[in-house]
């Protein structure tokens, strides 16, 4: 019942923070208001959830200065975690299908978040390019979610190379980003709330310049994804 009464709430909010973003967006050409908005809807979604929310790391990093932030992802909450605990302003990557929700999918579709098809190789480059003006035009960091889709389990499963085509084509260091218990608040294939705590840590900047080949590609990406796993662990045997 307590599950049925907080995704309740959770629709409502989601509706009248999309419905503010909606109207708002015209006259919003910086989306300075978007992003304080984004906080403000994250700061509601947790607290109605009953998640707490600790967070390391900002000390290796930048507010004024752009990243690609490369996270794992266990949990529709990941992105709530994420839009509270980065201090700069941020886009993140959202597959197609999200833009066709009512309301919601299209404030997400007319702000600054980046769409992307991930059937579609020509569609992923454009988006890599929408990606790389936003960074460069509007000062925004840019949050990719690397495995591609919610692990089960919440072990980090294996980094799909678009997110590190576009670390390299972008030229910006990239944010290794560590989240952990995200999967036991609401576990995948499920609707079920269960309160809890998420772990947010975000490790040093790592270069994305001087790849010129794929295996140069390959190897930056297996050199996030072990920082990813290693502070993963790291977070979660401290939260025992």
């Amino acid at each position: 019942m307590i599950t049925i009464l907080k995704l309740f709430l959770i629709f409502f909010y989601t509706l009248f923070w999309s419905i503010i973003v909606l109207t708002s967006l015209p006259f919003d050409r910086n989306f300075n208001l978007f992003f304080k908005i984004s906080k403000a809807f994250s700061t509601g979604i947790l607290w109605i959830s009953g998640i707490k929310l600790k967070i390391s790391g900002l000390e290796n990093f930048s507010p004024q200065k752009n990243y690609v932030f490369v996270s794992n992802h266990a949990s529709y909450y990941d992105i709530s975690s994420l839009q509270k605990s980065i201090p700069n302003r941020m886009a993140m990557i959202f597959k197609k299908e999200l833009a066709r929700i009512p309301i919601f999918g299209w404030q997400l579709y007319l702000g600054p978040y980046v769409m992307i098809d991930r059937k579609d190789y020509e569609s992923a480059m454009k988006s890599i390019d929408e990606a790389k003006m936003l960074m460069e035009n509007k000062n925004i960091s840019i949050v990719v979610f690397a495995e591609g889709t919610r692990s089960e389990t919440g072990e980090i499963q294996s980094f799909k190379r678009g997110a590190f085509r576009l670390a390299t084509k972008v030229g910006y260091p990239i944010i290794p980003v560590s989240i952990s218990g995200s999967n036991k608040i609401m576990p995948k294939e499920t609707f079920k709330l269960n309160p809890g705590t998420i772990y947010v840590h975000f490790d040093k900047p790592i270069s994305s310049g001087g790849i010129e080949t794929r295996q140069h590609e390959i190897e930056l990406m297996n050199k996030v994804r072990n920082v990813v796993i290693r502070n993963h662990k790291l977070v979660f045997e401290n939260s025992k």
